[in-house]
C-alpha cells in the first residue's frame, strides 16, 4: 500500500533547524517502509543558502523537483517555504534520476537518462513525474514526446519550473540537492499504484465570438490563421492595438481543438500566447497543430477560483486517496494577485479534505493526461490550468 505525508519548513538561514523541522514532522505523520522517494518544491532562496542541499544529504530517500512562487501543503502555504511531498510503500518501487543538459537537445539526453533508471526494472512504469527546465525556445510538448518514446502507454505528469520573480530566471529544477538550469529530474513509479487525474481550465460560459483554424504551424509557432498572417489575424479581431496585445485581453487563453491529431480523445487544451515574431508569426507556450480550431477565452480571478472549488470538490468525492499532488498555473495566481498572492491556496487549503495529504506549487507549464482509456493516457501540456494527481 502506497503511504503519502507533506512536510515543509519556512527555515532558509540554518539547515541544521530546517532538517529537524522536517524529520520531525516525518516521524510524527508516516513511518517510511521499503521504498521511498520525495517530490521537493521551494522558494529559490532554500537553494542558495545551502538548505536544499544539506536537506538531501541527510534524508534517506531521493528528492526530485523544481523551484516555485508559492506553495501549500496541509495546514501550511506560504512563499518563502519549502515543501516535500513523501511517498513510501512496501509494493510499490520508485527510481528517480536527472538528464543531461537539455538546451540544445531533449530526446537523447531524456532518453538515456529514463533508459538508465528503469534498468532492471520489470516492464514499463505506472507512473512518469517529470520536473522540466524553463528554456523558453523549447515548447513544454518537446518533453513530454522525449518521453513518450521510452515511456510508450505511460502517464506523465508534472511541472515546469519557474520562481518568484517576473522574468522567471532565477527558476531551476532540483535533484539530490543539486541544482540545474537545464536539465529535467524525474520519477519512475511502479507496482501497486493507481494514479488518476483531474484537470480544471476555464469555464464555458466564457467563450468569445472568435473561431480560427490553424492553417500554418511548426510546434508552438503559428504562421496562420484562416489562411492570413497571424499577427493580422489578431489585428482583424481587435486584439492588437498600436502593434501589441491590447491590454485588456493579456490573459486570454487559446482552447485549441486538435482534431488532427492520432491521439485526440475529445477534449481540448488551453494555449497561451507567449510573442509575436518580427514575421508576424505568433509563438505559444505549447504546441498547436496544423488543422486545429480554436475559440477564445476570458478570464478574470472569479473564473479562477470557480474552477479551483469545482475541482476541489471533486477531487474529495473520489474514492482510495492515499495522497495528491496539485500543480495550478502561475498564471492564474497572477490573475488573482489583485486579491492576494496565496488567494488560490487559501482556497484549497479550506475546502480541501484535511485527511488528503497533499502538495501544491505554482507551474510554469503544466503536464497531465487528459483522459486514459483502457491503460493509454492522452498526455497532453497545458496552460492555465489546474492540474491534480491523486495517489
Amino acid at each position: 500500500m502506497l503511504k503519502c505525508a507533506s512536510v515543509y519548513t519556512y527555515e532558509i538561514d540554518a539547515p541544521e533547524i530546517a532538517l529537524g523541522e522536517i524529520k520531525s514532522q516525518l516521524e510524527k505523520k508516516i513511518t517510511l517502509l521499503e521504498n521511498s522517494v520525495g517530490i521537493i518544491m521551494c522558494n529559490p532562496e532554500f537553494i542558495t543558502s545551502g538548505v536544499v542541499a544539506y536537506i538531501s544529504e541527510n534524508l534517506p530517500f531521493d528528492l526530485a523537483g523544481v523551484t516555485t512562487a508559492s506553495q501549500a501543503v496541509n495546514n501550511e502555504a506560504g512563499e518563502l517555504i519549502l515543501t516535500i511531498f513523501v511517498m513510501t510503500s512496501d509494493d510499490t518501487w520508485f527510481k528517480s534520476g536527472v538528464t543531461g543538459d537539455l538546451e540544445d537537445e531533449i530526446d537523447g539526453p531524456v532518453i538515456e537518462a529514463v533508459e538508465k533508471a528503469a534498468a532492471g526494472m520489470p516492464g514499463m512504469p505506472k507512473l512518469a513525474l517529470i520536473f522540466p527546465p524553463l528554456i523558453l525556445k523549447n515548447s513544454g510538448d518537446a518533453y513530454i514526446n522525449a518521453c513518450k518514446q521510452v515511456l510508450p502507454a505511460v502517464p506523465i505528469f508534472g511541472t515546469v519550473t519557474i520562481d518568484d520573480t517576473l522574468t522567471f530566471e532565477g527558476s531551476e529544477t532540483i535533484y539530490n540537492g543539486k541544482n540545474y538550469k537545464y536539465a529535467m529530474p524525474f520519477v519512475l513509479c511502479y507496482g501497486n499504484i493507481n494514479p488518476r487525474f483531474l484537470i480544471g481550465t476555464l469555464p464555458d460560459d466564457k467563450v468569445m465570438p472568435y473561431r480560427g483554424e490553424i492553417t500554418k504551424s511548426s510546434g508552438p509557432f503559428v504562421q496562420e490563421i484562416n489562411n492570413i498572417n497571424a499577427f493580422k489575424y489578431f489585428e482583424s479581431i481587435g486584439f492588437i492595438s498600436n502593434g501589441a496585445l491590447a491590454e485588456n485581453f493579456l490573459f486570454v487563453p487559446f482552447i485549441i481543438d486538435q482534431k488532427k491529431r492520432e491521439d485526440y480523445d475529445g477534449i481540448p487544451v488551453v494555449r497561451g500566447h507567449a510573442a509575436f515574431m518580427e514575421n508576424g508569426t505568433a509563438i505559444f507556450r505549447g504546441d498547436v497543430d496544423e488543422g486545429s480550431t480554436f475559440t477564445l477565452l476570458t478570464c478574470g480571478p472569479d473564473e479562477v477560483m470557480l474552477t479551483t472549488q469545482q475541482k476541489i470538490e471533486q477531487l474529495n468525492e473520489m474514492p482510495d486517496i492515499n495522497g495528491a499532488i496539485l500543480f495550478p498555473c502561475i498564471v492564474r495566481r497572477m490573475m488573482t494577485q489583485r486579491v492576494g498572492p496565496l488567494t488560490e491556496l487559501e482556497l484549497i487549503r479550506k475546502i480541501i479534505n484535511p485527511e488528503i495529504p497533499y502538495m501544491m506549487g505554482y507551474a510554469g507549464g503544466e503536464i497531465c493526461p487528459t483522459s486514459v482509456k483502457n491503460g493509454v493516457p492522452t498526455n497532453r501540456f497545458h496552460n492555465y490550468s489546474l492540474i491534480i494527481l491523486i495517489l
